[in-house]
């Protein structure tokens, strides 16, 4: 699949999942966004490229809710979430990953994926005291059958009880895509799941977000630097720079475009030559 010849099977049509409405952020005197709209539809593979610095990861915060924007909102599945912590936004359906791993070094690939999972967990401490009597049982074996599937999509069963430290870092991203799918999002927010891959890692990568799309029903926001990626993943493309928009389209415009050329270049060339492959 390729972003230029997505087709009729393509959610481009489809009613917005997220709406960014007149994003801006401020830190001190340093603008991290100015004014920044857009929106993500229901079904698809949205990636926000942008050369460093651009406000790529800025703008996930907002929508994660770890930063709240200094002025506009934020809307998911038609609901302003601009106020809502992180845990409640995660409880409607959004969930992340990190451009700087965060798991738990210490605690298996097992248990760092049923972290994943805890805002579903109902049984509380009083029920949990009853484990043996009450639901609290069934819950956990429920909970961890879902694990059980998000461990063999990702092929990583031969690692399940290793310490997540201890891994490689291909491995590493694996295992944190595994606990952002275990929350089961309507919306997963992706923050360079290729950084620092070889060419077979990116491929496998590349799949997995492919298949949670296509199969799991999982609408994607991605901020990727690979252009071979988001060229062959994406359905739509918004390009960020100095904190700006500086155009949204389908991949193949949004790379032909001069302005890009010129961001991810920085020198002015002719807007109808090929971008050379790892321009990013």
């Amino acid at each position: 699949m390729t972003g230029a010849s997505v087709g009729e099977s393509s959610p481009l049509e489809g009613a917005p999942i997220l709406e960014a409405r007149h994003v801006s952020l401020r830190f001190g005197g340093v603008r991290a966004l100015t004014d920044v709209s857009f929106e993500v539809r229901r079904g698809e593979v949205f990636s926000i490229i942008g050369p460093n610095g651009a406000g790529k990861t800025s703008m996930v915060n907002c929508i994660s809710g770890r930063y709240r924007p200094t002025e506009g909102s934020v809307h998911f599945g038609g609901q302003d979430v601009t106020r809502l912590r992180p845990n409640r936004r995660a409880g409607l359906g959004i969930g992340r990953t990190f451009q700087n791993l965060a798991l738990f070094g210490h605690m298996s690939v097992l248990d760092n994926i049923m972290v994943g999972r805890h805002h579903l967990l109902r049984s509380g401490f009083l029920r949990g005291m009853g484990y043996w009597f009450t639901g609290a049982q069934e819950e956990e074996l429920r909970h961890r059958r879902e694990v059980e599937e998000i461990i063999d999509f990702l092929e990583i069963q031969h690692v399940r009880k290793a310490p997540a430290g201890t891994l490689p870092y291909g491995l590493r991203k694996r295992v944190e895509l595994a606990r952002a799918v275990a929350l089961r999002p309507k919306l997963i927010l992706l923050d360079e799941p290729m950084a620092g891959m070889n060419l077979e890692e990116k491929e496998d990568m590349a799949r997995y977000i492919l298949d949670l799309n296509e199969e799991w029903g999982m609408t994607v926001l991605m901020i990727e630097h690979d252009m071979g990626v988001v060229m062959d993943i994406s359905h739509r493309v918004m390009v960020l720079d100095f904190g700006r928009k500086l155009t949204e389209g389908e991949p193949a415009e949004v790379l032909a475009h001069p302005e890009v050329r010129r961001a991810y270049l920085g020198e002015d060339i002719d807007a109808t030559a090929p971008v050379p492959e790892g321009a990013a």
